[in-house]
């Protein structure tokens, strides 16, 4: 394969690698047997190796559609550049065991850090807070998301599109 074309279909996966790390939620559609949309933010634990895994601590209706069709669609959306990315792919649900408890602790490590973040922030703006936002909920299940396609919405509406 030619160096150039190779480099030059990677782009998208730098992009939304950095774009990914400027977020804490992102939004993940999924569908349930009768085509019903669903759409719900999920808290973004990391991206790492084409895997994106984030946080379900709702455990209701994107949970039961992921467990009967596995494909989901990732939305994000980089305000500094004003483009757009679609993330597709096909997700593991994590309920238990080794893997579990790791993900879990670094969901609470993190989670605290970005509670105490937006409480100093929060402070400076002189804002107040309506609940203490340290505490984590007690269940949750994690969502380990393969991509296997990124596409850019530009903002004239130029589309691109990577398989990985």
């Amino acid at each position: 394969m030619n160096v150039l074309k190779w480099l030059k279909e990677k782009m998208l996966s730098k992009k939304i690698s950095r774009t990914l790390g400027q977020k804490e939620f992102i939004h993940i559609a999924t569908s349930n047997p009768e085509c019903r949309p669903n759409a719900a933010p999920k808290f973004l634990l990391r991206f790492e190796n084409n895997f994106i895994y984030l946080v379900d601590y709702t455990i209701s209706r994107t949970w039961k559609n992921l467990k009967i069709n596995p494909r989901a669609s990732l939305s994000v959306m980089d305000t500094d550049t004003l483009l757009g990315y679609q993330i597709n792919g096909k997700v593991e649900i994590i309920e238990r065991g080794a893997a579990y408890r790791i993900l879990l602790k670094e969901f609470k490590a993190k989670g605290i850090s970005l509670s105490a973040q937006r409480i100093v922030e929060g402070l400076r703006r002189e804002k107040t807070h309506k609940s203490f936002e340290a505490a984590l909920p007690e269940k949750v299940v994690f969502f380990k998301l393969k991509i296997e396609e990124v596409v850019e919405i530009g903002t004239h509406g130029g589309i691109k599109r990577e398989k990985l």
